[in-house]
């Protein structure tokens, strides 16, 4: 039997709350840093298991350097470290308190 309930999907990165300061947001910056899929990549129309399905293969990723940025050779760090910069960058153009639990509406 067919579900009617047509599947939710993803807004895309620079379309969710404060620019991805999400956990969805997340993994998709983890899958940017390991290069699992390009920077231009912001997963906009992807269904939720598409996001699954990433957010798996950055788990594995991060797995592997005992999920500690500390532990990431120079490359990806410094990957890492652009990325996150930027993001916060734009995050807080868009009004994004880090103080406050991105979370905390219903």
């Amino acid at each position: 039997m067919r579900s009617n309930k047509a599947q939710k999907k993803y807004v895309g990165i620079h379309n969710d709350r404060f620019g991805g300061m999400t956990d969805t947001g997340k993994i998709i910056r983890d899958a940017w840093i390991f290069g699992l899929i390009p920077e231009t990549e912001t997963c906009e129309g992807w269904l939720a298991d598409g996001i699954q399905g990433l957010w798996q293969k950055t788990s594995a990723e991060w797995e592997k350097y005992g999920f500690l940025v500390g532990n990431l050779p120079p490359e990806l760090r410094q990957r890492f470290e652009r990325i996150q910069a930027e993001a916060v960058e734009r995050a807080r153009q868009q009004g994004w308190d880090p103080e406050r639990d991105v979370d905390e509406d219903p």
